[in-house]
């Protein structure tokens, strides 16, 4: 009886026995090589430096192989039950107050940001208790006019929603999608809200291209006057614009239901007050909700991640509402998924190992971290408070017990709220909001929050909670990757340390866990070690592992293929393709040798004062070449970047190792091939296998995509650079 009045279920994940078998194999092996490695180091001058980088690399390798097993020792699946719900509570649901972020009409087309507004908007949800928030931090005309127009739509898309039961509630994504035959509606009504869909996003996108917009247009609402030409994306006074105000009666769909509330922010900005980016926006739309809605649940969302589940709120709500845990949960993970993945994950960008292995793990050990998006808050916890046992939630405040005030009057008190001072001399940003000083303002939030004592949960329903566009060019990838390890990183290093700030406040595994993101940008120091000495070792015949005929090669070729051949079976256990898996091994050794590398100069450069911290917004526009190069799973590189001139430079040294080394040895005897060198002959194969398509980029493609010939002659540049101070100041 007790189980049958529990909201959400808690499931323990199959596989335990290969996965204990998988560790206590590798465990052994990894014992094995380092013991070797320390038992056999070679007389000076015989490859003894050398040798002693590959045990501390080796050493660096199973220190964070053991952290990694944190998140995969219990894993668990959550299961919310929301008929439950719906028989225990009825219509006697809590407000949600949901946030979408977004901070450039050109990097985030507009369009794109109102489509996932109004599938945030259509939820199968009473709409008296939904408010939509928008943060433009672009403060941009063009936004808000898309909002506007959005407001109107929104009186005839979200009836057609609820009416036939559609989904995805985004425009953009439904329309692409289907042809309408296969729902409910009439194929005239299916057409009439398409076309007027399509115009509207012609009106919108044809503002944005001339980057102004109509006389006429603008005299249809007073929040066009608040721009002016003085004002720039840097530089404007605080904004706020009700669009559609829930608790007016007038405002009301095209079938006389209520409308959620709309609302529009633009926080002040000025030149000479930080804004502490995404962290800032959110902050300021804490504040901005509490005097318009003030709900106790809190959503946020980035402008790319539509809604593709109705059910997502109510499904969340069986978390805070189950009488038996809810008390205990601050905030609902769910995973972050992308629907423009290509077949084989040519970017390793579809996280499908980290969604569904790696926060699940975190879900058994208190929690999965907040990862900046498709997360529900209670209010509370966003504003510092700590979990106490005799904590009850007022789940009845919100829209309905705000007291009836002028809708300019709101506004203008909302203003008040978003200015660049209101923070001064105040906790917000450390012990109130989103916390600042920090590239993943979200990650070091969700630490707090779960160092107060709160727990989260993961939910990962079979149809996607959130979908939204993911990186399309190799570019894109590591300036994503670049950002993250940097900013997880530099809270590695803080007193914000897992291992410090977490230190009996969450369990040990969960500090290990938060630790696996700490520590990718330091992983490329070992990792550059690795695909660098024992090629050039290689050339000069200097063997680095044993040899074949040597019992101790047994224990390297163990972890190898064990640990290979367990992560190719947790990617197709969670739906990867053999090739994807390829692409993600592959992007694993680049992001290492590039993103996380700069992640960790750029986080030295901030901790000694050479440098400033700075967000750059991944662009959600492609050229219709690059594209169409995506589709066809070619890697696109363009524009040079230095990240560019490392990731070819290993690949050629690489290359021309392996075939000096191969003729060294023809020279020198095949005993070396067959005996001596095999296992560093083998990791060089392999690198330069996995290097093809960059060799491709470099020497075989015409196309814009290719590996430009700039990059392409600093690599070689570097290369010879290498081998002279390989002859000059021998390292092997």
């Amino acid at each position: 009886m007790e189980e049958e009045r529990r909201l959400f279920a808690t499931e323990s994940i199959g596989g335990r026995a290969v996965y204990m078998l998988h560790v206590v194999t590798v465990a052994a092996g990894i014992l094995l090589v380092l013991y070797y490695r320390a038992t056999h180091v070679p007389a000076a001058g015989e490859g003894r430096a050398a040798w002693l980088g590959m045990l501390a690399a080796e050493l660096w390798y199973s220190a964070y192989w053991v952290i990694t097993q944190s998140v995969r020792w219990s894993p668990v699946r959550r299961r919310p039950f929301r008929d439950r719900l719906a028989a225990r509570y009825g219509e006697k649901l809590p407000c949600v107050d949901i946030f979408v972020c977004t901070a450039d009409p050109h990097s985030e087309p507009p369009s794109l940001v109102i489509s996932t507004t109004l599938s945030l908007m259509a939820y199968d949800y009473p709409t008296e208790k939904l408010s939509v928030y928008l943060s433009d931090d672009g403060g941009s005309v063009l936004t808000f006019y898309a909002m506007w127009e959005a407001s109107s739509f929104a009186k005839h898309w979200i009836p057609f929603c609820k009416r036939y039961n559609i989904e995805p509630r985004s425009p953009a994504a439904y329309f692409s999608e289907s042809d309408g035959l296969q729902d409910l509606c009439t194929p005239k009504e299916w057409s009439f809200i398409k076309d007027m869909y399509d115009e509207m996003t012609e009106r919108i996108d044809t503002a944005v291209m001339s980057g102004k917009i109509p006389e006429e247009i603008k005299a249809n609402h007073k929040g066009f006057d608040e721009w002016n030409l003085e004002i720039s994306s840097k530089d404007h006074q605080p904004i706020v614009q009700i669009l559609i105000d829930g608790k007016d009666q007038n405002a009301v769909d095209n079938e006389g239901n209520v409308l959620p509330t709309l609302v529009y922010m633009a926080r002040e900005k000025r030149p000479q007050h930080h804004h502490n980016f995404k962290a800032g926006a959110m902050n300021a739309l804490i504040r901005v909700s509490s005097v318009i809605s003030n709900s106790p649940i809190i959503m946020n969302v980035d402008c790319d991640m539509y809604s593709n589940n109705k059910d997502t709120i109510k499904d969340s709500l069986c978390f805070f509402l189950d009488e038996e845990m809810g008390q205990k949960i601050g905030f609902v993970q769910y995973p972050q998924n992308y629907n423009n993945m290509t077949k084989n994950n040519i970017y390793g960008n579809s996280l499908e190992v980290l969604n569904k292995v790696e926060l699940r793990g975190l879900d058994s050990v208190g929690g999965p971290l907040y990862i900046g998006t498709g997360c529900f808050h209670r209010r509370e916890i966003l504003c510092g408070r700590r979990f106490t046992v005799d904590y009850k939630e007022d789940w009845n405040g919100g829209t309905k017990d705000k007291i009836q005030e002028n809708k300019y009057e709101t506004e203008e008190k909302a203003k008040s709220l978003a200015t660049c001072t209101y923070e001064h001399n105040t906790q917000w940003g450390d012990d109130i909001g989103v916390k600042y000083g920090c590239p993943v303002e979200d990650v070091i939030t969700g630490l707090a929050i779960h160092c107060r004592g709160w727990e989260s949960v993961c939910n990962s329903p079979t149809r996607p909670a959130f979908l939204g566009v993911g990186p399309t060019t190799l570019a894109q990838t590591l300036l994503q990757h670049k950002r993250w390890s940097e900013g997880n990183f530099s809270i590695f290093v803080s007193k914000y340390c897992p291992f410090l700030f977490g230190h009996g406040k969450i369990k040990l595994r969960h500090q290990m866990g938060y630790c696996i993101y700490g520590l990718w940008a330091p992983n490329s120091l070992a990792t550059l070690y690795y695909v660098t000495i024992p090629s050039l070792a290689l050339l000069k015949g200097i063997p680095l592992f044993p040899e074949i005929t040597s019992p101790w090669i047994a224990p390297f070729i163990c972890v190898f293929l064990v640990k290979n051949m367990y992560s190719l079976y947790e990617a197709l256990s969670c739906g990867e393709t053999l090739k994807g898996w390829w692409n993600g091994q592959r992007m694993w050794l680049v992001k290492r040798i590039s993103s996380y590398l700069f992640g960790v100069i750029d986080t030295l450069r901030k901790l000694l004062g050479l440098s400033q911290m700075t967000f750059v917004i991944s662009s959600k526009v492609s050229d219709e070449d690059a594209s169409k190069r995506y589709e066809q799973e070619i890697v696109e590189f363009g524009s040079p970047t230095p990240e560019y001139v490392i990731i070819a430079t290993i690949a050629l040294l690489n290359l021309v190792c392996l075939v000096g080394g191969l003729c060294h040895i023809m020279i020198g005897g095949w005993n070396a091939l067959f005996n001596v060198l095999p296992a560093q002959i083998f990791l060089c194969e392999m690198l330069v296998i996995t290097n093809i398509p960059f060799y491709e980029a470099m020497f075989l493609r015409k196309d814009k995509g290719r590996l430009p010939f700039s990059v392409t002659l600093a690599s070689i540049g570097f290369v010879v650079l290498a081998f002279l101070v390989e002859i000059l100041v021998p390292i092997v």
